[in-house]
C-alpha cells in the first residue's frame, strides 16, 4: 500500500475510533408489579430506568475489560474496527480497522498516546520501524490532547451508560435479543443543545462545530443492555455526520495492551520536527 493511502487510512481509523460519544437517556416512570409478583430484571429493565441504569454503571464498573465490535459510517467513509478496552484507571485501547478494500490498520492507545501500525511495505520510510507514535499533547497541545483521548474513551460501556443518565427522555423500544444475550432496548431522540449540554466542557466547543458543520439538528442514541446489567449494543446516528453501533462482549476477560517497544517505534513528533528543520 502506498505511504499516503495507509496514513489516510490510519487518519480515518483514529477519527473514527474518538467520533463516538456514548448513548444518552434520563429518567422515566413506568409500571409497577402487583405485591404478590416478583418482576423479572428485564421487567425491572423497563419499567425502572434510572435505577437499572444506575445499577448497570455499578455492575460494570467492576469489570476489568471488555471486547467490542464496530460499525458505520464516519466522513462519508464505512467504518469496521474490533478490539479491546482496558477499564483499569489509565485508559488503554487496542483496535482493528478494516476498510472496504479490505486493508486492516491497528491502532493503540495508551492514555493520550496512539501508536498506529505501519504496513510492512511502507517501512522503509520510517528506517524500518513497526509503529507510529503520535503523542497527541505534543503534536495538537495538552487541551487537544486530552479532547482526543477522552473522545476515544467514550467508547468505555460506564461512560456510555453514565450519558444515558444525563440527558432525559428516553422511552423502552421492549425486548430484544443481542449476540445471544436477552435485552431491554432504550432509545431518545434529543436536540444537538441537550446533548451537547451533558459532555465535557473541554471538548464541547469542537463537537459543536463538527456536528453544526455537518447541520446536525439532533441525534437518535441506543442502548442495550442484558439482564446481568452490562451494556451488549450501543449506537448513535449524527446525520450526515455518521452512524456508529458498538457490541460488547466478553466481559472480564484478560487483555494486555501493552507500548510498542521503543525500538521498534516511529515519533511523528520527531519527524514533524526533521520536515520543519529541512533534515
Amino acid at each position: 500500500m502506498h505511504v499516503s493511502l495507509w496514513k489516510k487510512t490510519a487518519g480515518v481509523a483514529v477519527a473514527a475510533l474518538t467520533a463516538f460519544a456514548g448513548a444518552a437517556c434520563g429518567p422515566q416512570t413506568g409500571s409497577t408489579e402487583a405485591p404478590d409478583k416478583q418482576p423479572s430484571v428485564l421487567e425491572l429493565l423497563a419499567s425502572d430506568l434510572k435505577g437499572s441504569l444506575q445499577k448497570t454503571v455499578d455492575t460494570t464498573t467492576k469489570t476489568d475489560s471488555v471486547t467490542l465490535t464496530m460499525k458505520g459510517t464516519m466522513g462519508g467513509e464505512k467504518i469496521s474496527m474490533q478490539g479491546v478496552l482496558d477499564l483499569g484507571d489509565a485508559a488503554k485501547a487496542e483496535m482493528t480497522m478494516t476498510d472496504p478494500e479490505g486493508t486492516t490498520v491497528t491502532v493503540r492507545m495508551i492514555g493520550a498516546v496512539f501508536f498506529v501500525e505501519i504496513p510492512a511495505e511502507d517501512r522503509a520510510s520510517t528506517g524500518g520501524k513497526r509503529w507510529m507514535k503520535m503523542d497527541l499533547t505534543a503534536v495538537a497541545g495538552d487541551k487537544a490532547g486530552a479532547d482526543f483521548a477522552k473522545q476515544f474513551e467514550d467508547m468505555d460501556p460506564i461512560k456510555q451508560v453514565k450519558t444515558l443518565l444525563a440527558i432525559e427522555g428516553t422511552t423502552v423500544v421492549g425486548q430484544e435479543t443481542v449476540n445471544g444475550a436477552a435485552t431491554v432496548h432504550y432509545t431518545v431522540t434529543t436536540p444537538v443543545s441537550a446533548y451537547l449540554a451533558q459532555i465535557d466542557s473541554k471538548m464541547r466547543t469542537a463537537s459543536e462545530q463538527a456536528l453544526a458543520a455537518q447541520g446536525v439538528k439532533e441525534l437518535t442514541i441506543d442502548l442495550w443492555v442484558d439482564e446481568q446489567y452490562r451494556p451488549r449494543r450501543a449506537g448513535m446516528v449524527m446525520g450526515k455526520m455518521g452512524d456508529m453501533v458498538i457490541d460488547y462482549t466478553d466481559y472480564g476477560k484478560a487483555v494486555a495492551v501493552e507500548t510498542p517497544p521503543a525500538a521498534e517505534t516511529a515519533d511523528l513528533a520527531e519527524m514533524l520536527k526533521g520536515l520543519t528543520t529541512g533534515t
